[in-house]
């Protein structure tokens, strides 16, 4: 089919957004158009990665997983029966993999640069490593306090690193535009919560 499309012709995904575009790219990659199947694991991979870091797997378990998970899609292309679920179907295959491999002694995912450059500390480190570990507790249990809404965003936003707000905005089912003020008052919490952790 590829052969076929003349330079003139626009692919079918072009102007769309969203679920209507991940749609129509899935639709013509079942029909043999690898470019449409390029625009999907390009727009899409950093979700599944953040589903895969945000359950817990360390990033060269994640990075076997977000293999596993396009080469599932491969298999299954022409079986999904509602292609404007792609998203979904993506991170509910992501999460059950990610469940799978972290059963088999995956290690927790490690603190992202954006959290702990909001949690410096001014006291000389006797010893870097434990501070750094004991830092690290204490933000997970200040993160798993969070409301389960802002734990998801925070996944997305911060832990997966560069996640189009579209495609968070469509996976959470939120506005595009409350992404970034949601993700702000999150962090806040974030750090409310951590506070407390750390003076405990």
């Amino acid at each position: 089919m590829t052969e076929l499309r003349t330079a003139s012709m626009s692919p079918p995904w072009e102007g769309l957004e969203g679920r209507d575009r991940h749609a129509a790219c899935l639709m013509a990659a079942r029909a043999g158009e690898r470019a449409a199947l390029d625009v999907l694991v390009a727009e899409l991979t950093p979700l599944v990665w953040h589903v895969a870091r945000g359950n817990g797997l360390d990033r060269a378990t994640a990075e076997d997983v977000v293999q596993t998970v396009w080469l599932a899609l491969l298999r299954h292309l022409d079986r999904l029966s509602e292609p404007r679920a792609l998203v979904s179907w993506l991170i509910t295959t992501t999460k059950r993999e990610a469940s799978r491999t972290r059963r088999r002694g995956a290690n927790q995912v490690e603190l992202p640069d954006e959290l702990a450059d909001q949690l410096t500390n001014d006291d000389p480190p006797p010893d870097a490593k434990v501070l750094r570990d004991e830092r690290d507790r204490q933000l997970w249990a200040a993160f798993h306090r969070l409301p389960p809404r802002c734990q998801e965003l925070l996944r997305m936003t911060v832990l997966a690193g560069r996640v189009e707000y579209r495609a968070v905005a469509e996976a959470l089912r939120m506005p595009h535009g409350s992404i970034g003020p949601t993700r702000g008052r999150c962090l806040s919490s974030l750090r409310t919560l951590y506070d407390g952790e750390a003076g405990r």
